[in-house]
């Protein structure tokens, strides 16, 4: 289940950044050092009520400019509305109610999304200037609600009217037993394509829903092999004349698509070879902690020989040597070419990424692996490892206790997560590691 999503908007200067800190605070997102990911303090997460949320900050909107770097701040701040679930429009007490408010504000109508309207530097809160009311003529269903960014007062009746305006996320993916399959990649590389094909190629499609998530059309499908929701994503541009706010936007959207996900399809054009930009798309799967399947498209279109195929599942591993777990496949949306086989590979890294092993074989896997292969140590000190559980799944999850985390190298881990995977399988998720040191003086 994706998270809802809140975006900041208003005129320059009216505090939307302030806000956004505010609400982050020490709840920012922190990314893991994956290859080709994007990093930007575009977004962050804020949690209230025990419901995490994503807040965007956005460049302020000028309604009426011919200034090319406000049009892109504007076109950004579109790309922002257009994901959101609730809008928070800022304003500012001290300018009053401005014609570039009232020409926002019938932009935000446009929507149709909730709009929480925020009247900032509303520093005495229990004493509400006269100028607050007149807010009032902005016309939405929700109340203005004064608050002030800079010290935090308000920022709670903020939160408060976000989860009321929010729609139902409870029931969004209500039935278990779906799975839902995010396809992603570069524009132009078959995704709807691939999806089509998918669909055409069955019979018993129940139900075309408009996608909850912004950008995303949602597909339920039931067949033989199960029940599927297939959300197709906007493709991540990559073009030096697009702007880079509005790139990061994309790859934003694309990221909440893989949020929503069980599984992803991250699909490559077989005649471009792996890009860069495949790069950071797969990092998105991977970050998040998705089941994937690397689908090759177009291999039809593909000259060969007897090592074509090797070529470029070799190239494939090189570019995404942080994710060597997720199964390559060499399609062809336009034919059908094995696309009646991505049902079976995606029930198997389905159930791949939630499976559950019992601690008792943990740590039977653990203890033959510390006999093969003895742990670091350093100036005396060795590290021990006294067991292991698995916390969690989709990603299977493992803590392991030892005396030392200092000593407990990267590569050490690396050779335990193989260990697993050879054990257990694992294929076609991540793995995560967590080590937890044990005792206050553990260094024993």
């Amino acid at each position: 289940m994706g998270k809802p999503v809140i975006a900041i908007v208003g005129r320059p200067n009216v505090g939307k950044s302030t806000l956004f800190n505010k609400l982050i605070g020490e709840k920012r997102a922190i990314v893991e050092d994956t290859p080709g990911v994007t990093r930007d303090r575009i977004y962050g997460e804020t949690e209230w009520r025990g419901k995490t949320m994503i807040v965007i900050d956005t460049g302020g909107i000028e309604p009426k400019t011919d200034d090319i770097i406000l049009k892109k701040m504007r076109e950004q701040a579109q790309i922002a509305i257009d994901t959101a679930d609730v809008i928070l429009f800022m304003c500012d007490i001290r300018t009053g109610l401005l014609a570039d408010d009232m020409d926002i504000a019938v932009m935000l109508k446009k929507s149709g999304k909730p709009v929480i309207p925020c009247i900032n530097k509303s520093d005495r809160i229990g004493d509400v200037d006269a100028n607050f009311y007149e807010f009032y003529e902005l016309g939405f269903s929700i109340d203005p609600i004064p608050l002030s960014s800079l010290h935090g007062s308000g920022s709670g009746d903020v939160l408060d009217a976000v989860l009321e305006a929010l729609p139902d996320f409870e029931t969004e993916d209500g039935d278990s037993d779906v799975v839902s399959v995010a396809v992603i990649g570069k524009p132009n590389a078959g995704k709807s394509s691939l999806i089509n094909r998918i669909l055409g190629d069955e019979r018993l499609i129940v139900s075309n829903i408009a996608g909850t998530t912004r950008d995303a059309i949602d597909t339920f499908l039931e067949n033989e092999h199960g029940r599927y929701n297939f959300i197709d994503t906007a493709g991540i541009r990559r073009h030096s004349k697009v702007d880079e706010r509005v790139e990061k936007f994309s790859v934003l959207r694309a990221k909440m698509a893989v949020e929503r996900a069980d599984v992803c399809l991250i699909v490559i054009d077989a005649k471009e070879g792996i890009t860069e930009q495949d790069e950071k798309i797969a990092g998105l799967a991977h970050e998040a902690g998705k089941a994937s399947i690397i689908c090759v498209n177009k291999w039809d279109d593909v000259e060969k020989d007897n090592s074509t195929t090797n070529e470029f599942t070799k190239n494939i591993t090189n570019a995404l040597s942080y994710m060597t777990y997720a199964p390559i496949m060499f399609i062809s949306a336009k034919t059908g070419q094995r696309v009646d086989k991505l049902f079976e590979q995606i029930n198997y890294v389905h159930n791949q990424t939630n499976m559950r092993a019992s601690t008792g074989m943990l740590n039977d896997v653990l203890a033959d692996a510390v006999a093969r292969v003895q742990p670091p140590s350093d100036k005396g000190r060795r590290l021990k490892i006294y067991y292991m559980t698995q916390t969690s799944v989709a990603p299977p999850t493992f803590v392991m206790f030892c005396n030392n985390a200092e000593l407990f190298h990267f590569s050490y881990q690396r050779y335990l997560e193989n260990c697993l995977r050879t054990t257990f399988g694992f294929r076609g998720t991540p793995v995560r590691l967590i080590v937890r040191q044990k005792g206050e003086n553990a260094d024993v």
